[in-house]
């Protein structure tokens, strides 16, 4: 089998990486160059990450946040064997997709540069199985055929032009994204933020009809079009966090928006004008 890089970044992900570690275990075993090897990028560190990194055999490269994208990407370019499987610090495979891995690996298709995965949040104690389902996400790719992409920070790992073909494996990605809905809306908002002013700089404007109409639509498609409500309580949350974040984005977007109009100009006065009758005039 050809050996596998495991690509990890990570900071302060104590409590999330040791299963991450141990889910990956078996794809990296051997010795010498039929090895595999886990690459992570850590971020400043201080909870004990960097010690159960060094103890589980990682190669560890210190390195400023340069924001999700390129922190990935670096990442990514630090690993030297055939194939690499890009993980979060909060992603375990499970020992089905662990499986396929092996498997499509082994086979080493040549017409196949990249295989897609699905992850699945996990939550107070089980999957969220209809909510944002399914998650397809490009993760295991051929050295030298893939770039991660996107805004920040809803990165994006492709396949570059002309590389080959993409196949699904079977198999989940477990996300043990958040231990509350509490954190996670701490987390929603800074998100928020981040992608706002990213999609500002692409050009995106919203407005106040976006912010009245974006959100109860980001509801209603994971309830009604995701069948949301089937993982009760669970479900009906994340649905409302989604349409949280979506809210809190078009918020700060509008913002940026308006402050921006305003310097221009360009902005349309909300209040009527009032017509003044010349004087001396009955009109």
């Amino acid at each position: 089998m050809p050996p596998i890089s495991i690509s990890i970044i990570c900071k302060n992900s104590i409590e999330t990486l040791p299963r991450v570690l141990e889910a990956v275990r078996p794809l990296v075993a051997g010795s010498g160059e039929e090895a595999g090897e886990i690459v992570a990028v850590d971020s400043g560190s201080e909870d004990g990450t960097l010690e159960l990194l060094e103890r589980a055999g990682a190669r560890v490269v210190r390195s400023a946040w340069h924001g999700h994208v390129k922190t990935k990407q670096l990442a990514l370019m630090q690993c030297v064997k055939p194939w690499i499987l890009c993980l979060d610090s909060d992603e375990p495979p499970d020992a089905e997709l662990c499986k396929a891995i092996v498997e499509a690996v082994r086979e080493n298709d040549q017409r196949i540069s990249g295989y897609r995965v699905n992850r699945k949040l996990f939550f107070a104690g089980r999957y969220l199985d209809h909510c944002w389902q399914p998650e397809p996400r490009l993760r295991l790719v051929r050295k030298g055929y893939a770039a991660w992409g996107g805004i920040g920070p809803h990165d994006r790992l492709e396949l570059l032009p002309g590389s080959g073909l993409e196949r699904d494996l079977r198999g989940t990605l477990r996300h043990d994204s958040f231990r509350s809905f509490s954190d996670h809306l701490e987390r929603q908002a800074s998100y928020a933020k981040l992608s706002a002013y990213a999609l500002f700089e692409r050009g995106e404007r919203s407005s106040v009809f976006h912010i009245m109409t974006t959100a109860p639509a980001a509801f209603l498609k994971q309830v009604v079009v995701k069948n949301a409500w089937r993982d009760g309580w669970r479900g009906i949350l994340a649905a409302a966090s989604t349409a949280a974040g979506t809210l809190m984005k078009h918020i700060v977007l509008t913002e940026l928006t308006m402050r921006e109009r305003e310097r221009l100009g360009t902005e349309t006065s909300e209040e009527p004008k009032v017509k003044v009758k010349p004087l001396g005039s009955d009109a």
